[in-house]
């Protein structure tokens, strides 16, 4: 029990020092460029993904069309460095952007964020040859990409997968299945992390290699579409590698360090999933809003109960908290100071999936029985559960 209490107090100590090194210098001002690129992205969300959402969700159809245009209005893979044809934007300008597309939909903007996190590790320790080759191609067209690490016995405990990689002359042979795939049946290419050695006494930072491999290599199985709780636009499916043969040229950085590249890409990209989630927040609380205002019920509108009104006013409240929150972290992990961008991020990641789950469950209760805008409520709802599964 003391043991534990030590270990507890010395994790505390260290978060306090974290908190006093990366607390000052925060900008709470939005640059020209910013302003503009939000809007462009809210009018884009307003136009073109919030008339649709509910339909691509009921249907479970990918958003191809949608997708096509984001990439024709530079919304998509918006963080490929410019010298591979990108935009190159600050994580900041993209937390903006996301949130947006978070308040359009979910699905939407999940399977724009996934092309993201699969591209980061590239920018991060791809080959230059490899740059060009894979992101340059989702600059020149609007083509989609899969993050494929987490399998059925390794989720947040990415360090249990199991998928192998041999060598065999100039090349390595993948084995082994990966699940929960987003975008695993409409990508180009796949970011995957394998297990180079089986030595379970092997530390993590020597034990897994990354390589980027093409969705049409023989070996590669797609599975069935999962039919999701939420979020039913995005592909999500399981990924079968049989005796998959990649060029060695086809590695993201060296042999053994595909485990400490994987966690950097979900650092540089959790404060992207907490902006989605600030979005979603922010849907729940406008239109929750708006009917409180219009519904009437003993001679005065609903919104003047104070089992409503208190509602709405935590919903306000957590998500000013989220937003910020997910500022703070989008900040922090354009500065590069990695142990401050983790703890940011995982704090606004944990925080806006909650706001948004508990956003969503407050805004069912006060819409009732309503249709047909409930439909709507319960998309947002379902929509927030999957986002506590980004949580962990």
């Amino acid at each position: 029990m003391i043991a534990n209490s030590t270990s507890i107090c010395s994790l505390l100590l260290k978060l306090f020092r974290l908190h006093r090194y990366t607390s000052a210098n925060f900008c709470f001002n939005f640059t020209n460029s910013q302003q503009q690129l939000n809007e462009a992205a809210r009018k884009f969300v307003a136009d073109e993904v919030t008339p649709v959402a509910a339909e691509y969700d009921k249907n479970g159809e990918f958003p191809w069309q949608v997708l096509k245009r984001a990439h024709a209005n530079g919304l998509m893979n918006t963080t490929i460095p410019s010298n591979y044809g990108g935009l190159e934007l600050d994580m900041v300008t993209n937390a903006l952007i996301y949130e947006r597309f978070g308040y359009g939909c979910t699905g939407i903007s999940t399977a724009m964020l996934v092309n993201i996190l699969a591209e980061t590790p590239l920018i991060l320790a791809g080959s230059n040859e490899i740059k060009k080759k894979y992101l340059g191609r989702m600059v020149e067209e609007p083509l989609m990409a899969s993050f494929a690490v987490t399998e059925s016995c390794a989720g947040s405990d990415v360090s249990a997968i199991r998928t192998s990689c041999k060598k065999k002359g100039d090349e390595y042979v993948i084995n082994g299945s990966k699940m929960w795939i987003t975008n695993g049946g409409v990508a180009n290419w796949f970011f995957v992390l394998t297990r180079n050695d089986n030595d379970p006494k092997t530390p993590v930072n020597k034990a897994f290699t990354a390589f980027v491999v093409d969705a049409d290599k023989p070996g590669i199985n797609i599975g069935k579409k999962e039919i999701n709780m939420g979020q039913r636009t995005s592909d999500t499916r399981a990924i079968t590698f049989e005796d998959v043969q990649v060029p060695k040229s086809h590695m993201i950085g060296g042999l053994g360090e595909g485990f400490k590249i994987a966690m950097k890409a979900f650092d540089i990209t959790r404060s992207l999933v907490a902006a989605i989630a600030t979005g979603l927040a922010s849907r729940c609380l406008d239109e929750a809003s708006k009917y409180a205002l219009e519904r009437k019920t003993f001679g005065t509108q609903i919104a003047n109960n104070q089992g409503i009104s208190f509602m709405l006013a935590d919903m306000a409240i957590n998500l000013e908290l989220s937003r910020l929150m997910t500022h703070r972290s989008a900040w922090e992990t354009e500065l590069e100071q990695s142990s401050a961008a983790s703890y940011y991020s995982s704090i606004a990641k944990c925080f806006a999936a909650d706001t948004a789950n508990i956003a969503a469950s407050n805004a069912v209760q006060i819409f009732g029985g309503k249709e047909p805008f409930l439909i709507l409520i319960l998309k947002l709802e379902t929509d927030s559960i999957l986002n506590i599964q980004w949580r962990s």
